[in-house]
C-alpha cells in the first residue's frame, strides 16, 4: 500500500512516512489529543472549561490541540460575536466516531491497570535482580 493519489483515490497507509494518515493518527492519539476527545465526548466545552477537564495540559498545547482537531474534522468550534467572544468546543460526526474509540482504549486501560502495575514490579524486581 502507499500513500500517493493513483486514479484520484487515495489510499491510506499510516506505515509510510510520508502518509497524511499517521499526522492525523499524531493527533488523535497524542497525549491532549486522546484526552480532549474523550472529554469532549461527555458533551461541548468551553475553553476554559476543557482545560480544567484535562488537567494538565497547558493553555498554548490545548489551543494547539484543538486547532489541529478541528483541521482535521474532529473537532467544531462556535464563537459566538459577543465581548469577550464566547467559544464553545464539540465533536462533529467523524469525531465522535473516533472519540468513541478511544474511550474504549482508555476503559481498556483503566480496567487493567493493576495488570500493568504488577508487571511493572515483575520487571523492575527482575532488573534489580540481574544488576544485584
Amino acid at each position: 500500500m502507499s500513500c500517493d493519489a493513483e486514479h484520484d483515490q487515495l489510499v491510506a497507509d499510516v506505515f509510510a512516512r510520508a502518509c497524511t494518515s499517521r499526522g492525523v493518527l499524531e493527533h488523535v492519539t497524542g497525549r491532549w489529543g486522546t484526552l480532549a476527545l474523550a472529554a469532549l465526548a461527555e458533551g461541548p466545552f468551553r475553553f476554559n472549561a476543557l482545560r480544567r477537564k484535562v488537567d494538565g495540559v497547558s493553555e498554548k498545547m490545548l489551543a494547539q490541540t484543538l486547532q489541529a482537531l478541528e483541521r482535521d474534522g474532529f473537532v467544531h468550534r462556535e464563537a459566538e460575536p459577543t465581548i469577550p467572544p464566547r467559544v464553545e468546543y464539540s465533536l462533529t460526526p467523524l469525531g465522535a466516531e473516533v472519540a468513541g474509540r478511544l474511550r474504549e482504549l482508555i476503559e481498556l486501560v483503566e480496567g487493567r491497570v493493576q495488570d500493568v502495575m504488577a508487571a511493572r514490579r515483575a520487571y523492575d524486581e527482575s532488573k534489580a535482580a540481574v544488576a544485584g
